[in-house]
């Protein structure tokens, strides 16, 4: 629609968003319609319309068979557009069209912001199953009514109230129709069905429904006040009521087609079997997190033992031994723990990274000094447990092996990821390189019988899906080469967002 607007019209930013608003909003007025809605625009010339929305009813047969966005339509060729936008009014003048052999009623609806019509809705009803209405289709209907008045006169939508329609209740989810005084004058079957559920025994017809749901839901105290404004519809806002087993949703919407409320529509959905599986989801989060933490301290706590260990042998190379054994555990303690910290299996492994070179830095304190440069980003646990330890053998192997027994030098390690479209081709370059002494002559990373190095191999071919190499740096020294298949990452994605999933 932003394409559109900007390439056909002169509409500003901000009649612009109030386009977007009404779009957010108009499925009510489509499926309490039975109708297609399509929204025409003038073009900045003023002698065409651009169609730049559309929308087909839930509720009934749609009489648009093919996407109307986009199409252009001379001034003049349509009527009814003429009619709405240069007059300001609803126009439902003239006979039913035919579609493809199907009659369709044809009414436009003027988009008014400040006093300006922006643009005109035409509304299309099918009426090849035109019947006698039914009571609930009749409330249907002048709903719709009192909304187009609305929009026409430019109080429809709500400004500064808006509405993520995928997470509020829909017209056929259960609908009440109240009087100005918040008296339930028609009660659709699915919103009296969730009533009961709530506890109600009686009809919902006569009843003041802001007093009958404070009734019904077990808290009391000032939020009651707020339950009966919002059960009234004295104004446009939405809130859930917690029953003993079930939980409603509610959705006020007030009616004010002349500028004076009339009523208002109270919108609802039962939503118990959302919130149980809500509960149970964030009940299966909290049991992950608390074992990832028990693995955590379990880890730890083995790592202890072999750093005793360590302690009371005499051999150094066993010694040594044990030692390299605490760093590979403790590195996959640093995992968990990061872990047990998430509510998803997905972690920031910049901060694992740095720690396990903190961790792996205390073999030459003060002589050798470590930094990171570059991005890991966010991996999720089935890479970063096998990465993490992937770095830390290559590490140790920098920090033991890269320099002589009094040498000073620098350990560095460069992580860059990109490439690919979506979960598709996105890679992990990761470079481990120092300034050390260097490979001894014949040297061949593929062929080495290194337990460290078997273990690099094993875990980066076998595990990650990638490759390694490692080669004598430019200069001098050793690079280590990883290259890892990954998730695309999704930009500016922060451990802050991914715990807000």
């Amino acid at each position: 629609m932003n394409d559109l607007v900007r390439q056909h019209t002169a509409l500003s930013d901000a009649e612009l968003d109030w386009l977007h608003m009404l779009v957010s909003e108009w499925q009510l007025l489509a499926d309490l319609s039975f109708a297609d809605l399509v929204l025409w625009v003038p073009t900045l010339d003023g002698t065409r319309y651009v169609s730049v929305a559309q929308m087909r009813p839930n509720t009934g047969p749609t009489s648009h068979q093919d996407d109307m966005v986009g199409h252009l339509v001379p001034r003049g060729r349509r009527p009814l557009l003429d009619a709405a936008l240069d007059e300001g009014r609803i126009v439902r003048e003239g006979d039913p069209e035919w579609r493809e052999e199907v009659p369709v009623r044809v009414e436009s609806i003027p988009v008014r912001r400040e006093g300006r019509v922006l643009g005109v809705i035409a509304r299309n009803t099918n009426l090849l199953t035109v019947r006698t209405p039914s009571r609930l289709e009749l409330t249907y209907l002048q709903s719709a009514s009192d909304l187009a008045q609305m929009i026409a006169g430019g109080s429809f939508p709500f400004p500064g109230h808006e509405v993520d329609m995928d997470h509020v209740p829909r017209v056929g989810d259960g609908l009440i129709r109240l009087d100005a005084e918040g008296i339930v004058q028609y009660a659709s079957p699915n919103a009296l069905s969730a009533y009961h559920r709530l506890g109600l025994a009686t009809d919902l017809v006569g009843l003041h429904l802001g007093q009958a749901t404070t009734d019904l839901a077990p808290s009391r105290g000032p939020v009651d006040e707020a339950l009966v404004k919002l059960a009234s519809g004295w104004a446009p806002r939405g809130a859930e009521v917690e029953g003993v087993d079930c939980v409603v949703q509610l959705r006020a919407i007030p009616l004010k087609p002349k500028g004076t409320r009339i009523g208002s529509l109270i919108l609802l959905r039962d939503i118990t079997e959302v919130r149980r599986r809500e509960r149970e989801l964030i009940t299966k989060d909290a049991t992950i997190r608390e074992i990832h933490h028990r693995v955590k301290n379990n880890l730890q706590t083995v790592a202890a033992l072999l750093r005793l260990q360590a302690r009371r042998m005499d051999s150094v190379l066993g010694k040594d031994a044990l030692n390299e054994a605490v760093r590979r555990v403790g590195s996959i303690a640093i995992v968990h723990e990061t872990l047990s910290q998430n509510l998803d299996e997905r972690v920031e492994f910049d901060e694992i990274a740095d720690r396990v070179l903190s961790m792996v830095a205390e073999i030459s304190p003060g002589r050798i000094t470590g930094r990171r440069i570059g991005r890991f980003g966010v991996l999720g646990a089935e890479i970063a447990t096998p990465l993490s330890m992937v770095l830390t053998e290559v590490l140790q192997n920098a920090f033991e092996h890269g320099f002589g027994p009094e040498a000073q030098g620098t350990v560095e390690i460069n992580a860059v990821r990109g490439g690919g479209s979506g979960n598709k081709g996105a890679r992990l370059i990761v470079t481990v390189q120092d300034n050390g002494r260097g490979l001894p002559e014949g040297f061949d990373a593929k062929s080495t019988g290194n337990l460290g190095l078997q273990i690099v191999r094993t875990l980066v071919e076998g595990e990650l899906g990638g490759s390694f190499d490692m080669v004598p740096a430019p200069g001098a020294g050793t690079r280590v080469l990883f290259d890892l298949p990954v998730e695309a990452e999704t930009r500016g994605e922060k451990r802050e967002d991914i715990n807000k999933r």
